[in-house]
């Protein structure tokens, strides 16, 4: 059975995309995702006539997030393409344990 993703385009498609990917990554156990960063991105904006991307001209979305899992607190960078919401690339940025108040 061949599963068909649906397009990514909106802050909450983001959203969703990224808690999938998070919970595929890291399991349902973590909490409190938060989108820190979402831009635009183009896959080929490191070539010479690719340009810079803008909210028009994209393929995809560079997207930023931390959550907590078992006391600790990550931050994730996830590449999502618009088109089917398929994760191109998943960076662990940081992980740290929170300050508490």
């Amino acid at each position: 059975m061949v599963r068909t993703m649906k397009p990514v385009k909106t802050r909450s498609d983001v959203e969703e995309a990224a808690r999938k990917a998070i919970e595929t990554l890291y399991g349902p156990q973590y909490r409190d995702l938060i989108v820190r960063e979402m831009l635009p991105y183009i896959s080929d904006q490191l070539v010479v006539k690719g340009g810079l991307p803008t909210e028009d001209r994209r393929d995809s979305w560079d997207v930023q997030v931390t959550f907590l899992l078992q006391g600790t607190q990550y931050t994730v960078d996830l590449l999502i393409m618009e088109k089917d919401g398929q994760i191109t690339n998943a960076r662990l940025i940081d992980r740290m344990t929170p300050i508490q108040r």
